[in-house]
């Protein structure tokens, strides 16, 4: 039974072909101070055998999906089983400070009103370098929006704010939110679907907010690679749905013309320059993938069975 002082937290990672980096994860997790969580592991349909995972942490609670669902998809399968007062979505390619769950779980607590906390996320084994200090907003004409403090040396210089949006690598969210908003947009499959839950929480009234004294490390790409085409074909797609999805009909039209004229034109000239034909085929793809794609399915919704 979760304490007053400590309610229960349902961390939930997703492992695709993973199994060593997430053991080292768990490794991690086995190290915190805050005790009063349940660790919600969902494999996405791995060819390695996930089971070793269950075998090795007897304490986690494993979900084996028969199809990879991707980042949202995964994560709501373990929001579906979830108990916890508050759910962290935690990238197996993480590592964490002993202390970092008290600081999310002390500003939820205090603050009615917040409704997603995230931590500060530092490239693992570097020289303290920042990868996310918070975060500005998306630009409706461009979709583009930047992480404070990247590549940055941390001297901790950004203090904890009210910040545009969450760090998908590390991003804690109240359930009465889910219950109120439903789950992530599992269309995304990669890349964008943060920003997307993040705008439908803000357009719920609820404030999102980076905790600097809640300390992250990210071991970035160890998944997909720093560009490859499957990288490119999402980010292209995705910016793009989730403007669609986000902002209103003239803020999208304007997004379009910028995106046609300006952003095509600029990058196709840049792949051909570098060669990179590739990663050119999987951007036009993105961006045509949109136009043959008129109706956004809903959000899915979290089990009433689940609620309480």
């Amino acid at each position: 039974m979760a304490s007053i002082t400590q309610p229960l937290v349902s961390i939930v990672t997703v492992n695709y072909n993973g199994v060593k980096v997430t053991s080292e994860f768990l490794d991690s997790i086995q190290r915190i101070t805050y005790k009063q969580i349940e660790v919600i592991v969902v494999d996405n349909a791995s060819a390695e055998n996930a089971d070793v995972l269950k075998e090795r942490y007897p304490w986690i609670i494993l979900i084996k999906s028969p199809l990879n669902t991707g980042f949202a998809g995964g994560n709501n399968l373990g929001f579906q089983v979830a108990k916890g007062k508050y759910f962290l979505m935690l990238n197996n390619d993480t590592e964490v400070a002993p202390d970092f769950l008290e600081h999310l779980v002390k500003k939820m607590e205090e603050e009615p009103g917040v409704g997603v906390v995230s931590s500060k996320v530092i490239f693992f084994n570097s020289d303290n370098i920042l990868q996310y200090a918070g975060a500005g907003q998306i630009h409706p004409i461009t979709g583009r929006g930047g992480f404070i403090g990247t590549n940055e040396k941390d001297f901790l210089q950004y203090q904890s704010a009210e910040t545009g949006h969450a760090h998908g690598a590390a991003m804690m969210v109240k359930r009465e939110v889910i219950e109120k908003i439903g789950l992530m947009a599992d269309l995304y499959f990669l890349y964008y679907e943060e920003l997307d839950f993040c705008e439908r929480i803000k357009n719920a009234g609820y404030s999102i907010w980076y905790i600097a004294e809640s300390v992250v490390f990210h071991k970035e790409s160890m998944t997909v690679g720093r560009e490859n085409p499957l990288k490119v074909y999402y980010m292209t797609r995705n910016r793009i749905l989730f403007l669609r999805r986000n902002k209103k009909t003239l803020m999208v039209a304007l997004f379009m013309l910028y995106f046609t004229f300006i952003a095509v034109p600029k990058n196709s000239l840049e792949y051909i320059r570098r060669g990179k034909l590739d990663l050119l085929v999987a951007f036009l793809k993105g961006y045509a993938w949109n136009f043959f794609h008129y109706r956004i399915k809903q959000n899915p919704q979290l089990s009433q069975e689940r609620i309480g």
